[in-house]
């Protein structure tokens, strides 16, 4: 019988924020990978734990080589206790691989919920948190970091992502060109630890900020584009608004022109129009 991969969300910051199910599970493991056995060590003098568990290092350099061992000890039946530095393993750290491997031999993965600088930030940074996306780290290279915040800058859910202090006022400064210098944004660093910092203001503004000597873990928050005005809607846009309205919502074509007019403020007879000339053009298509 397979044993079980546990992916264990690490404090992000304080020890007082561990879940006490972690303290548990690490003394329950009978082998821990972690992204840096410094940091457990540390880690489990701070909870007061003393596991028993074989612990072998899981980081970016050897995940590749590491997970048919790991994958190995699971199938053999062993509970395999997955942490890395700080946060949910995978998520930006190494554990993909070791996820994807096990979910393909039908081996059971669960979690230990923990503190998460994406969701912390978001809370924190006075920006809309309803609908959001994480993108994790951008490019190193300028041109490809660009070219990849161009390819969202249409988003208009608020954007997540981390960065590292040495280049951090190079992204912010990409961000401004990309996005717009007016757009908000919080800088969110070092979270819950001593020196704390959450900086918000306009993308220019903190770029300029960022300029000096920033230092510790930082994780961006950026404002999504703003919704088109009434003048900005192609037909294109109007008709895949009816379209998702019928679609998800399961609304009657009539309700759902009647409802994307009144939204963008729009005549019905104009939105009316689009879904007819998108419906013709799809037929040409065909």
């Amino acid at each position: 019988m397979s044993g079980t991969l546990v992916l264990a969300g690490t404090p992000i910051g304080d020890p007082a924020d561990a879940p006490p199910r972690l303290a548990a599970e690490l003394v329950a493991a009978e082998v821990i990978a972690a992204e840096d056995t410094r940091r457990l060590r540390r880690l489990t003098q701070a909870l007061d734990v003393r596991p028993t568990a074989r612990v072998v290092s899981y980081f970016e350099g050897n995940e590749s080589a590491r997970t048919p061992d790991l994958v190995a000890a699971l199938e053999g039946g062993a509970r395999v206790l997955l942490v890395t530095d700080a946060g949910m393993p995978s998520v930006s750290d190494p554990g993909y691989r070791l996820v994807a491997a096990a979910v393909e031999r039908d081996i059971t993965v669960t979690a230990v919920p923990g503190p998460s600088a994406v969701l912390t930030a978001l809370a924190v940074s006075g920006l809309p948190v309803d609908r959001f996306c994480f993108e994790g780290f951008p490019p190193r290279k300028a041109g490809e970091r660009l070219s990849r915040l161009r390819e969202v800058a249409a988003e208009r859910r608020t954007l997540v992502y981390f960065e590292s202090p040495h280049r951090v006022a190079e992204t912010l400064s990409a961000m401004a060109e990309a996005f717009g210098a007016d757009r908000r944004a919080a800088v969110c660093r070092e979270l819950t630890k001593t020196y704390e910092e959450v900086k918000r203001g306009s993308l220019a503004e903190l770029a300029a900020w960022a300029a000096g000597d920033v230092r510790g873990e930082i994780t961006l928050v950026v404002e999504g584009a703003p919704e088109p005005g009434p003048q900005d809607l192609t037909p294109a846009e109007l008709a895949r608004r009816v379209a998702v309205r019928e679609e998800e919502a399961g609304e009657r074509r009539k309700e759902a022109i009647a409802a994307v007019a009144a939204e963008t403020g729009l005549p019905k007879r104009e939105v009316f129009d689009a879904v007819v000339a998108a419906k013709n053009a799809g037929r040409g298509a065909g």
